[in-house]
């Protein structure tokens, strides 16, 4: 459950400016998404590893 403080005088849209932005911040969203189909954990951890290769070759040269 997301809890927003909000003045008196912040108007609605300031309001839902600052839900959207904690909502996104949680990651709930892209939780639902994830959750919707069943990933078998091999897929998920190779898809981990090419990640991993990707960030090295892209920016791990960069740092030499």
């Amino acid at each position: 459950m997301l809890i927003i403080d909000v003045k008196d005088s912040d108007t609605i849209d300031k309001a839902l400016r600052k839900y959207k932005k904690k909502f996104e911040r949680t990651g709930t969203l892209r939780e639902l998404r994830d959750r919707k189909y069943f990933t078998k954990p091999s897929i998920e951890k190779r898809q981990q590893h090419l990640k991993a290769i990707y960030k090295e070759q892209r920016y791990g040269a960069a740092a030499l």
